[in-house]
């Protein structure tokens, strides 16, 4: 498919739509009542990052209020299952859309690169499954529970790096798309 061809701008509505609905309701269902129980925030939205110890402290808290335990657990095999697909597709067709296909900011680039870059939305996807899943096993009473916690931290790390790598990255195409001449 080449790059900003017949993909409706509907969709990309209709996607985005999706996400801000589902990421409603993680956020009203799950993340301020956890937040309500246990005076601490879920993991998931140290965006900034946190270290094993701030593992370690989450692993206590939860062993102690059962409630928050429940609501982590609801929240995993709630919303988090569907909202990281939802965001990649929308990312990804947001690239789609808006990536040129030759070029890359008004200069030419090897088609590998072009091609790499449609690969972050795909990086965020399965990084943040991989937090979610690395946060159920860490939070858990398996085995292998102390190789989750010191995965968790860099999950969490490289699902907002390649987030934000994204958001940058549609942005500028957005705006050179927007100051660049119409051609018809």
């Amino acid at each position: 498919m080449k790059a900003g061809s017949g993909i409706p701008l509907w969709i990309v509505a209709l996607l985005a739509a999706l996400c801000l609905a589902v990421l409603a309701w993680t956020t009203f269902g799950f993340v301020v009542p956890f937040k309500h129980e246990t005076g601490q925030a879920v993991l998931d939205t140290y965006f900034a990052g946190y270290d094993e110890s701030a593992v370690f402290h989450m692993q206590k808290l939860l062993d102690e209020n059962e409630t928050a335990t429940r609501l982590l657990r609801a929240m995993y095999f709630g919303p988090e299952l569907i909202f990281p697909a939802l965001l990649t597709a929308l990312l990804f067709l947001a690239f789609l859309k808006l990536g040129p296909g030759g070029a890359w900011f008004g200069r030419s680039a090897h088609p590998l690169v072009g091609k790499a870059v449609y690969l972050l939305p795909f990086i965020y996807g399965i990084a943040d499954y991989g937090e979610n899943i690395s946060s159920l096993i860490a939070f858990g009473d398996g085995g292998s529970a102390s190789l989750a916690t010191q995965l968790l931290p860099w999950m969490t790390r490289l699902k907002f790096a390649s987030l934000a790598i994204c958001f940058i990255l549609i942005a500028r195409l957005a705006i050179a798309r927007w100051l660049s001449p119409r051609r018809d």
